[in-house]
């Protein structure tokens, strides 16, 4: 009978059984229902100072806490960088963080992520730094591309010619007063043409500082699934300072705001949909400080996890 039991529980939904009159309830768990999530590293060694087994492991391991969750940890120095087609066909959610090393993922794996964004097969939440790696530029860049379309779509009478226009450096924050991206230059003539030029997000900031200083965390959307547990108002012990005005398209939600004791603030988690998917930024961090292992941060992941997979196509 036991064996019997065993056979079922693993590979059936739950069954009711009766043995010498007493009924026993099985619960299978149904792997199908689990969502799969890929934690990508570059597992920078500055790591080290604040995670012993690296930043992603750290919250690799929260997420394992789970059992709704599936979870694989990956790194750069992975074959295929940890994200090859068949482990993106596995995933759900990614949760990315990389610093030093964006330029190694190539441009079209990253188109490749945002397609299966758009397609509804995929979510992405990009971390802190991650504002410069490729799949979360990309996003930015397609999400550009989806507004300009929305906005501006039917001037011209078909005669609309589109140039877009990626910043002039890949790795260059913005200074304080430039004009902030995306942003759009039109230019329309007698005979009914319309040329836009179109300045793709730079994806950056005009300031940081990396002291360690505490921040404080206000909760915007207390309503948004996202936000679910989280205090109102709630401080990171130590992080690196981002200061407004990031240069990205207008989020579709800004579920949390950041502000340190000078008076630098920040949108530090914002939601954008691009397609039929999602992607969330969610900045506090550096690798140096264990922000990773503060209950607050790592509630927000695992909430973020679940929800972004609820609005998937699945």
């Amino acid at each position: 009978v036991i064996a019997i039991i065993k056979y079922v529980a693993k590979y059936f939904l739950p069954i009711t059984f009766f043995v010498s009159g007493v009924s026993f309830v099985l619960q299978a768990a149904d792997q199908s229902k689990r969502v799969n999530v890929l934690v990508w590293d570059e597992q920078q060694p500055e790591q080290k100072k604040a995670y012993p087994n690296f930043l992603g492991n750290a919250i690799a391991n929260h997420l394992k806490l789970n059992s709704d969750l599936n979870v694989k940890s990956v790194k750069l120095d992975d074959p295929e960088q940890g994200i090859s087609a068949k482990v993106l066909d596995w995933s759900d959610v990614i949760v990315w963080w990389g610093h030093v090393r964006h330029d190694e993922i190539s441009v079209e794996k990253s188109k490749d992520i945002v397609r299966r964004i758009k397609q509804g097969d995929l979510s992405l939440i990009a971390l802190h730094s991650a504002h410069w790696s490729n799949p979360f530029v990309e996003a930015m860049n397609e999400r550009t591309r989806m507004d300009f379309d929305r906005g501006y779509g039917e001037l011209g009478n078909g005669s609309l010619e589109v140039n877009y226009v990626a910043p002039a450096q890949r790795f260059r924050a913005p200074v304080r007063d430039e004009k902030v991206t995306p942003w759009v230059d039109l230019r329309k003539y007698p005979t009914g043409k319309v040329s836009a030029t179109v300045y793709l997000p730079i994806s950056c900031f005009p300031a940081y500082r990396p002291d360690g200083k505490p921040s404080t965390i206000k909760t915007l959307l207390s309503e948004h699934p996202i936000a679910a547990g989280i205090p109102p108002v709630f401080v990171v012990s130590n992080t690196e300072m981002y200061d407004e005005p990031f240069h990205i398209p207008q989020p579709d939600a800004v579920i949390f705001e950041e502000t340190w004791e000078p008076g630098e603030w920040f949108r530090s988690g914002s939601l954008w949909n691009i397609g039929k998917g999602k992607v969330f930024y969610f900045r506090p961090g550096h690798e140096t400080y264990k922000v990773y292992f503060e209950p607050l941060p790592l509630k927000i992941i695992e909430n973020a996890v679940i929800w972004l997979n609820s609005q998937l196509k699945n």
